[in-house]
């Protein structure tokens, strides 16, 4: 499996937050990324971290928000394969 994580400097400013970002992912897949189909996979954050919520890039608020958006993703990308195996 490959893994492609783009997070573009407009949604996360500080290149500390976008490394944690990206690590953040890397982990997670990691993590669950043997349950996800083989194939080549990319990650693109879509809306931005704000600053005035998230003050510091090694937050805790910060990593917990980053963590629970990847595993929502995550959770999406796996119900379509648990719908075509018929598992509910």
């Amino acid at each position: 499996m490959w893994l492609g994580a783009v997070v573009p400097k407009r949604h996360a400013r500080r290149s500390v937050s976008r490394a944690l970002i990206k690590r953040q992912i890397r982990a997670a897949f990691a993590r669950q990324g043997h349950l996800l189909e083989a194939g080549l996979w990319v990650v693109r954050l879509r809306a931005p971290f704000e600053r005035a919520t998230f003050p510091s890039a090694a937050s805790a608020a910060l990593q917990t928000a980053v963590r629970d958006d990847i595993a929502s993703a995550m959770l999406a990308a796996l119900r379509p394969r648990a719908a075509r195996s018929g598992v509910r």
